[in-house]
């Protein structure tokens, strides 16, 4: 065999690869919307994760991004579930370089206690999701 003739038979090899076995990538890219900044960062949420439960809540992927980011403070990435009747919401994972990093075994229901960037994206996402 030639180097041109392996050459050939290795990139059609690659080529095959790239078809059949792709990079991993989400099924849907995020579509991300902010909500108002607060005086802390900003928060959005993804319009192509929202799913609704079982219960009547919503899932839903969302960021928060850091006035300031530094290796302790970074992009912290949710998946939380958005009562709207109750305008309440609860954590279900947490990460910082993907989403469902740490689960969270006993999440439970919250008030936002008046956090603006929390109750925008409950807004929102009932808004979007209903």
């Amino acid at each position: 065999m030639t180097f041109k003739t392996i050459k050939n038979i290795c990139l059609s090899f690659v080529a095959l690869l790239l078809i059949f076995y792709p990079s991993k990538i989400d099924a849907l890219s995020h579509t991300w919307v902010a909500v108002p900044k607060s005086q802390y960062g900003e928060q959005l949420w993804d319009k192509n994760s929202i799913q609704k439960n079982q219960d009547g809540s919503i899932r839903v992927f969302s960021k928060f991004i850091p006035k300031s980011t530094t290796n302790i403070t970074q992009d912290i990435l949710y998946t939380m579930d958005v009562n709207c009747s109750e305008n309440s919401f609860r954590d279900i994972a947490v990460g910082t370089n993907e989403f469902n990093e740490v689960k969270n075994q006993d999440s439970v229901w919250k008030n936002p206690n008046g956090d603006k960037l929390i109750l925008d994206v409950i807004d929102q996402v009932c808004t979007f999701g209903n």
